[in-house]
């Protein structure tokens, strides 16, 4: 799946959050969710995509290795 960086909302009226591995999008900042800084850019993980990964990122893994 290609992964692309998930923008940071840039407007208060403009907050549509979108998962970088499934594109579900969030209206709004959903407090389950995971943030994570790679490289510079802020990417959104859903509570599925979390949850299915959650090892790789308590390991602090690069996106690009699962």
């Amino acid at each position: 799946m290609d992964q692309q960086q998930t923008p940071r909302p840039g407007r208060p009226g403009d907050e549509r959050i979108v998962c970088s591995l499934c594109q579900k999008v969030a209206e709004g900042p959903p407090p389950t969710w995971t943030c994570s800084m790679e490289n510079g850019s802020r990417r959104y993980l859903c509570d599925d995509c979390a949850r299915a990964n959650i090892r790789a990122i308590e390991s602090r893994l690069d996106s690009s290795w699962w």
